[in-house]
């Protein structure tokens, strides 16, 4: 009985599901997507830690419960950005709890 196996088939076994063509037809994320991811992501992050801040010095929470609670707070409060392809092509918007509305962002 024949135990070797060889790299080649094993590469070609795994990556099979993966072929260049379905690589190249995935989607790409566009300037305005991505600077939407950003700003999201820097939005949560200042929330998350000054609300980290924030619960640790004013409340008597310990332990994992100052994370969990600053994480469900900026999630809460953080302002959400999309980018949406218009007629008048991609528009960057951003949505609040704090603004009425929908604002549309340069």
């Amino acid at each position: 009985m024949n135990l070797r196996f060889s790299k080649s088939k094993f590469l070609n076994k795994t990556l099979e599901p993966y072929n260049l063509r379905t690589l190249a037809t995935l989607k790409k994320m566009s300037k305005l997507q991505v600077r939407a991811f950003l700003y999201q992501l820097g939005c949560f992050a200042i929330l998350f830690i000054a609300g980290r801040f924030v619960v640790a010095t004013y409340t008597q929470l310990t332990g994992l419960w100052i994370p969990v609670t600053a994480f469900i707070v900026a999630t809460l409060i953080s302002p959400k950005f999309q980018a949406v392809r218009t007629k008048d092509g991609e528009k960057l918007f951003m949505k609040w709890i704090f603004i009425k509305g929908i604002r549309e962002i340069g």
